[in-house]
């Protein structure tokens, strides 16, 4: 019997049973709840300052003391081309001014526009005016001795897509490829054709592979040959890569200072980095392609965008997206690499692949060895103002 006990097993502890929760008797008064910040609103970007603020002459600075008669024949030139409405009578009423009349010219611009003062969208009215200038180089038709260095014509497997003609808000911009079977490619970059040349599409064989890329910056030059004769190489087309400026990378890269970094300066670079040379020209993917021209009358500049000669002094290059080709301009500046005003009337003759922005000018210094060397000391501050008809005026 003692064996088949069981031996009774200790009580195991009770958990405690839970507790009733405190209730605190009802609050006396109000009750203090801390104030919420209203919900944040979105906020609205600052709306873009306006392109053009009309304004009178009076504020032009230097327009009284400009002679307006050397800005005439660069006028009369644009009037070839303006065909809207609005120009139209204002070119008619030109065609009556006598060129020579000083007073007559003055209050021609005067009755016939209102000056607009130009703003970026950020609300500059300050912006970049450098310079160009129509290059001379050396050549001949067929590569030997110095000559190795080729300017192209257009190749035939370069596409043009105008796409103003399918989307109307992008009036003045093209697309530019190849065709790989049945899909259109970028074309080939400055590097990739350095790699590769264009065999048989040499259109001139030039003797320095530096001015053979200022050139293409300039977009137009003559060309002395072998043979005596001068020929002009005009701006054709352009391979469809942005441009971008080889002294602002020199610059990033700590190879030159912002001050040393003008036409004159890069050349100094090069020659002291032979090696480097085409290193630093593929930093620009931009690649321009030319078109030979006869060259009856040496005064005359090169044809601008406007497909009308360039008038040393009075032609600048714009950005056609923002202002118009062709109209009159007032630009207050600087001197090349001096503090001395430079305040005259321009035309809006020519276009640029660096020049982007509204407050954004290159000044045209003509042709000759003068003109290279102030144009490549050319990057000051300027203002500009543009003359628009006065049925025209926003």
């Amino acid at each position: 019997m003692a064996a088949c006990s069981t031996t009774p097993q200790p009580q195991q502890p009770q958990p405690p049973k839970p507790t009733e929760p405190v209730r605190m008797p009802p609050p006396v008064g109000p009750v203090y709840v801390p104030e919420q910040p209203p919900p944040a609103q979105p906020t609205q970007p600052p709306a873009p300052a306006p392109l053009f603020t009309p304004t009178s002459f009076s504020t032009l600075p230097g327009w009284e003391q400009d002679d307006l008669r050397q800005a005439w024949p660069a006028f009369m030139q644009s009037c070839r081309t303006l065909n809207k409405a609005d120009w139209k009578t204002v070119c008619a009423a030109a065609r009556t001014i006598d060129a020579g009349d000083a007073a007559a010219v003055r209050r021609f611009f005067e009755t016939w526009f209102v000056p607009n003062l130009v703003r970026s969208s950020d609300g500059a009215d300050t912006g970049l005016i450098t310079g160009y200038y129509e290059a001379m180089l050396y050549g001949s038709r067929k590569r030997g001795g110095a000559f190795q260095t080729p300017l192209y014509r257009v190749p035939p497997d370069l596409l043009t897509v105008d796409l103003g003609s399918v989307y109307p808000q992008l009036k003045n911009m093209r697309l530019r490829g190849r065709l790989s079977g049945k899909t259109v490619l970028p074309y080939n970059t400055r590097a990739e054709i350095a790699r590769a040349p264009l065999a048989g599409k040499e259109l001139l064989w030039v003797n320095d592979p530096v001015e053979s890329f200022f050139l293409e910056v300039q977009g137009s030059g003559r060309v002395q040959l072998d043979t005596g004769e001068t020929v002009r190489v005009a701006y054709a087309d352009q391979n469809g890569h942005p441009y971008k400026t080889i002294g602002r990378w020199l610059v990033e890269q700590g190879e030159l200072t912002a001050e040393q970094s003008t036409a004159q300066g890069i050349r100094a670079w090069i020659a002291a980095n032979p090696g480097r040379r085409q290193e630093l020209f593929n930093v620009n993917p931009s690649y321009i392609f030319f078109r030979e021209e006869k060259l009856p009358d040496p005064s005359l500049g090169p044809k601008g965008a406007l497909g009308v000669p360039l008038t040393p002094g009075r032609s600048v290059a714009i950005d056609p997206t923002l202002l118009p080709l062709g109209a009159p301009l007032f630009l207050a500046t600087t001197e090349a690499a001096s503090e001395a005003p430079m305040q005259r009337l321009m035309m809006a003759q020519d276009t640029g692949g660096a020049i982007r922005g509204a407050v954004r000018a290159d000044f045209f210094y003509g042709f000759g060895p003068d003109a290279m060397d102030r144009a490549g000391k050319m990057k000051q501050r300027g203002t500009i103002w543009v003359l628009l008809p006065r049925p025209a005026v926003p």
